[in-house]
């Protein structure tokens, strides 16, 4: 046996040419494999392979074909048809979808199929989807949406999006057996962006997906299941590419994914690798509508919850404390005298709401909630939505430098309209920015908008400002000269330009990390 390592350690001094040192690194591979093969390798070079071997293990766990879970989840997952008037199709997070340029997955509204000639080898394959999708000239669409929705129980409860099923006269639902059944709506959560569907009759369903108890981890895979651009059936793999994701839907976090999802996918199931559901694929990251890798799923926790609550009352109630409130950066911990800038700033109390009967006050910063710390104004949201209405609340708030604890007896969370009527900054804020095409919502609550500024959340593709070119993700800075840093900021700034009978309102917008000036119609856009 030649002495391994004598040659393995042969340098260019000892070979006098290239030929006879590519002659001596043959035999150094020659004998190193036979060792191997021979298991003649002592101990040192087996402990050098020893982390290999691990490696191994752990790719083991991957899958090598999806194929036994996508057998298992497919004969759960519905398509939905719906009938009926239909709203203007989502882009962005009102209801829910994703910062910088998100598209709502759902609905199979605005299709745009490629206009090809009859001769065309893939004419026939996209004119049969072209029959069942809306027509956009419409006023009053009839055939609307295709999504997804998936069957969480024998007796026939189906989840879907709030958005896939919003004011449908009819709701029809495929499986990929291609059995249809029509089903009722039994509750929905706007808030949320889920729905709750009975199929009617009473057929005992064998196929029913489970939502997983553990969370999924960043890098774990995950198969979304749905029904994109209405061609039914479709698995798309990946992996979940991020936790706690802030989408602009209130105080709820998101899962971030990587498995194609498009439209027409919204309602679908997110699953492991054990057939069990982590999420509800609800809205995408996209400027142009189709996948570029990047979904947002409602966590199955969060769905869970609020699924139990429609299944038994159909509707959510949710605590609420009738204040508004944002985020404590350095600069105002600084300015009140706090350690850390922690917790969330009281700006308003409402005049009607619960904290008006209570101690709470304007500049007091709630730092705890039932002996739970709150990090930001999201958290604080947040841990009092998950409170019972009626329920006793006790705060602890840093007030002149000092804490102090106090309690708030907590309401119901109001409807949208409710809500907009009890908030006096906001009187027709709705219609104000539905004039100009805009929805908004404070930077600090948009993932990577930063935190200057009012994020632009959706854009109607048909108004001026998406004519302007702005998109979600945009951050107005200004308005008719003036800084603005909340919502209700950009809605004054408006007003006051036609108040004095301009016919364009001037905003200073930044964009891709480059400020521009763009004047947006006060008189709506001309057609």
């Amino acid at each position: 046996m030649p002495n391994l390592p004598t040659l393995y350690h042969a340098t260019a001094e000892t070979l006098p040419n290239p030929r006879r040192y590519r002659k001596a690194r043959v035999a150094v591979l020659t004998c190193a494999a036979a060792a191997l093969g021979m298991g003649l390798l002592g101990a040192p070079s087996s402990n050098l392979l020893q982390p290999n071997r691990a490696f191994a293990q752990d790719i083991s766990r991957a899958p090598a074909s999806f194929a036994d879970v996508a057998e298992k989840v497919r004969p759960a997952v519905v398509s939905i048809f719906t009938k009926g008037s239909a709203p203007e199709a989502r882009s962005g997070p009102g209801g829910p979808g994703g910062p910088g340029g998100p598209g709502g997955p759902g609905g199979g509204r605005d299709f745009s199929f490629p206009e090809l000639p009859q001769d065309h080898p893939f004419h026939d394959f996209f004119e049969q989807f072209r029959k069942n999708a809306p027509d956009n000239n419409q006023g009053q669409r009839l055939e609307r949406a295709q999504g997804s929705g998936f069957l969480i129980s024998a007796d026939g409860f189906v989840v879907t999006n709030n958005h896939v099923v919003d004011k449908a006269a009819e709701i029809t639902l495929t499986f990929e057996s291609e059995e249809k059944y029509t089903a009722k709506v039994v509750g929905t959560d706007p808030r949320t962006d889920i729905a709750l569907l009975k199929i009617q009759g009473d057929k005992k369903f064998t196929n029913y997906l489970a939502f997983a108890d553990a969370k999924p981890r960043v890098g774990d895979w995950v198969l979304a299941v749905g029904n994109p651009f209405g061609l039914g059936g479709t698995v798309t793999a990946g992996i979940v590419s991020a936790g706690g994701r802030s989408i602009g839907a209130g105080p709820y976090d998101f899962i971030q994914i990587d498995a194609a999802v498009n439209r027409g996918n919204s309602g679908g199931p997110a699953v492991n690798l054990q057939g069990q559901v982590v999420g509800v694929n609800t809205a995408i990251y996209s400027p142009s509508g189709g996948n570029v890798g990047i979904a947002f799923s409602i966590p199955a926790d969060l769905a869970k919850n609020v699924i139990d609550q429609l299944q038994s009352s159909g509707k959510v109630a949710r605590g609420w404390l009738g204040v508004t409130i944002q985020d404590v950066n350095e600069g105002i911990a600084e300015s009140l005298g706090l350690k850390d800038a922690k917790g969330a700033l009281i700006t308003k109390i409402m005049e009607d709401g619960p904290s008006a009967k209570s101690e709470l006050k304007v500049r007091d910063v709630v730092v705890e909630v039932n002996g739970e710390q709150i990090q930001n104004s999201r958290d604080l949201a947040r841990k009092v939505a998950d409170l019972a209405p009626d329920t006793q609340a006790r705060l602890s708030v840093l007030r002149d430098g000092k804490q102090q604890p106090l309690s708030v007896k907590l309401g119901v969370f109001p409807s949208s309209d409710k809500l907009a009527a009890l908030d006096q900054d906001a009187p027709s804020a709705n219609e104000e920015m539905k004039e100009l095409g805009l929805t908004l919502s404070p930077s600090n609550e948009v993932q990577g908008a930063g935190e200057e500024g009012v994020a632009i959340t959706e854009v109607n593709p048909r108004s001026e400002a998406a004519d302007k070119g702005l998109k979600p993700g945009d951050v107005i800075l200004e308005v008719g000269g003036k800084g603005v840093s909340r919502p209700v900021q950009v809605i004054d700034g408006v007003r006051e330009a036609k108040q004095k009978g301009r016919k364009a309102v001037l905003m200073q917008v930044r964009s891709n990390r480059q400020s521009r000036f763009i004047a947006l119609s006060l008189e709506g856009k001309k057609e």
